[in-house]
C-alpha cells in the first residue's frame, strides 16, 4: 500500500514539472519581444561557441550561412584558430541592445531576408599572446517559427 503511494507522488511529481516547464515555454514564446527572442539566440550560440560544441552552433545557422560554411570544415577550423592558434581554453562575451532591420542581405549576391536583428557582440580573449577582444555583429532572423544566426558578407 505504501508503495503504490509512492509510485502515486513521483508520477504526480513528474506530471507537475512537465506542466511548469510548458507553461514556462509558452510564456517566452508568446511574451517575450521579438528583441529578446533574438537576445537569447544570440546567446545560446555563444554559450555553444564557448563550451566548444562547435556542431550545435553551427546547428543554428540559417541555411545560407550553412552553404557557405560546410559543418565539418566550421567545426575542425573554429577549434583550430580560437583554441589551438590563440591558446585559449574559452572566452567571455557581452552583448548590446538589438537593432531591427526591416530589410538585410548577408552579402550582396545572398537572399534579402525581412525583419532582422542586428545584435553586436563582443567576445574576450585570454590567451598566449595576450588578451584581445574581437567584435562582431550578429545578426539573426526568424523564418517558420525558427530562429537562425547569420553573419555579414557584404562588401562595403
Amino acid at each position: 500500500m505504501l508503495r503504490r503511494r509512492r509510485g502515486k507522488a513521483k508520477v504526480i511529481f513528474v506530471l507537475l514539472i512537465v506542466f511548469i516547464a510548458m507553461v514556462w515555454l509558452f510564456i517566452q514564446a508568446f511574451f517575450l519581444s521579438p528583441g529578446d527572442q533574438a537576445l537569447k539566440v544570440v546567446d545560446e550560440f555563444y554559450k555553444y561557441e564557448q563550451e566548444g560544441k562547435f556542431a550545435d552552433s553551427w546547428e543554428m545557422f540559417h541555411p545560407y550561412m550553412k552553404e557557405r560554411l560546410e559543418k565539418g570544415y566550421y567545426i575542425q577550423d573554429r577549434a583550430h584558430v580560437f583554441m589551438n592558434h590563440f591558446g585559449v581554453e574559452t572566452f567571455s562575451y557581452t552583448f548590446g541592445e538589438p537593432e531591427e532591420l526591416k530589410k538585410w542581405k548577408p552579402a550582396d549576391d545572398g537572399p534579402e531576408l525581412s525583419m532582422v536583428y542586428k545584435v553586436p557582440v563582443v567576445q574576450v580573449y585570454k590567451g598566449k599572446y595576450g588578451n584581445f577582444s574581437l567584435q562582431q555583429e550578429v545578426f539573426v532572423v526568424q523564418e517558420k517559427e525558427e530562429w537562425f544566426v547569420l553573419w555579414d558578407y557584404q562588401q562595403q
